[in-house]
């Protein structure tokens, strides 16, 4: 994976679906800001399913790509389906594979603003619930607000056009 250069915001999107939109969104309201925004689709990112057996067998290519590409980039949207009410089995590798890099399984997580949004064909809040006790376990600095959209309510411009400002202000953790 090249690493193109370092936006403002990465955009993560942990499906191919709804949720890759919701992402794009996310990336438009950003650019309408003057920030820097691309959009990250993780089921396009060949990662093998984190498992104790696939750790043994070695750090994946594909992760050392994604691992610079979101270090470098100092706030993160997460936009995520609600799977089997929490989170995507994409999203939750992803997250195993890039903690156990290193000697700190926090270091990539710590004190990185995110926003974390869905749109999901249920509720979609267990999803976000448990994606911010996650995100939180790892140190990340999650905003407050949050957005749950589905086909019945979706994302209003506003509702996203807020929350980048809010991430945008969000200091940003000392190296």
């Amino acid at each position: 994976m090249s690493i193109p250069p370092t936006p403002d915001l990465l955009v993560i999107a942990a499906s191919n679906g709804e949720n890759l939109a919701l992402a794009q969104r996310f990336a438009a309201a950003a650019r309408d800001q003057d920030l820097t925004a691309e959009v990250l689709d993780l089921t396009a990112v060949d990662l093998p399913l984190f498992t104790p057996q696939a750790q043994a067998a070695g750090t994946p290519q594909e992760l050392v790509g994604l691992q610079a590409r979101l270090a470098a980039s100092p706030r993160w949207v997460i936009c995520a389906p609600e799977y089997n009410g929490s989170i995507p089995p994409v999203l939750t590798s992803a997250i195993a594979w890039l903690s156990v890099q290193g000697d700190d399984f926090r270091a990539l997580f710590n004190g990185r603003p995110v926003v974390i949004a869905t749109h999901s064909g249920g509720g979609g809040h267990t999803v976000l619930t448990a994606l911010r006790l996650q995100l939180a376990h790892l140190g990340a600095h999650v905003v407050g607000r949050q957005l749950v959209s589905n086909s019945a309510h979706p994302a209003k411009d506003d509702s996203i056009a807020d929350l980048v400002r809010r991430l945008h202000h969000l200091s940003l953790p000392v190296a």
